[in-house]
């Protein structure tokens, strides 16, 4: 290590005791970390790329620095989507400090990478309290029994009203409306579930009987339209 001139005239002053890092809670316990192995958890980062025209949401389950399960949803980008294909092989095996430094191709999914770094280094992350943590797996129960991102798609425009695409609970196939033309419900239709009975061996035509539900006052609709069409 190679010290100035100025400060090799220096006279040297003690330091009274030196006080540790302040603790951070991981899994259960607070701790002092020095090293990345020290970090375990399990969190979530969000990220925009530059022009924001998507967005990507992280999910990492960390076990002694070790990224042991990953999952990455990505919206509004269809580039982004094989970046998250590609991140997905990338990211496990590595320590929470190598995938900071490890090419994920999308802004968006660096970002999310960098806030979710954060989380893990400030104590910050969805298992900080939870002895032991969360399994490995626990990333899935995000995109619940189905397996498929929550998503949610609605467009509307001044002239002509509201038109709601996809919400919580699957694909809008229907809006219902009242007399005075307001939404009332809808009419939708799970994929996830449909593909899972084809998957079963149901015939497609019944899957699809299956899979379809209502939400609200939609059997009171006086009128009914395709929201994509009309």
């Amino acid at each position: 290590m190679q010290y100035a001139s100025e400060i090799q005239t220096m006279c040297p002053i003690q330091r009274g005791d030196l006080h540790p890092s302040a603790p951070i809670p991981v899994e259960g316990r607070m701790i002092n970390p020095k090293e990345v192995i020290a970090i375990s958890g399990l969190s979530h980062g969000v990220g925009a790329c530059a022009p924001q025209q998507g967005a990507a949401k992280l999910t990492l389950n960390v076990k002694e620095g070790i990224i042991e399960e990953a999952l990455i949803e990505t919206i509004g980008c269809s580039g982004m989507t094989h970046s998250a294909a590609m991140a997905a092989e990338i990211l496990t095996g590595k320590t929470i400090l190598e995938a900071m430094n490890t090419d994920l191709v999308c802004d968006a999914i660096n970002v999310a990478m960098r806030e979710i770094f954060l989380q893990f280094a400030y104590g910050r992350t969805q298992s900080a309290f939870s002895e032991g943590g969360l399994e490995v797996g626990a990333a899935l129960e995000d995109l619940g029994k189905t397996k498929r991102s929550q998503v949610g798609t609605s467009y509307s425009t001044n002239a002509k009203g509201v038109r709601y695409m996809e919400l919580a609970e699957g694909y809008v196939t229907r809006l219902g409306l009242d007399e005075d033309s307001e939404v009332i419900g809808y009419e939708y239709l799970n994929l996830g579930k449909m593909m899972a009975d084809i998957g079963k061996g149901i015939s497609a035509d019944e899957a699809l009987k299956g899979a379809k539900g209502t939400y609200g006052r939609f059997s009171e609709a006086v009128k009914t339209v395709d929201p994509r069409q009309e």
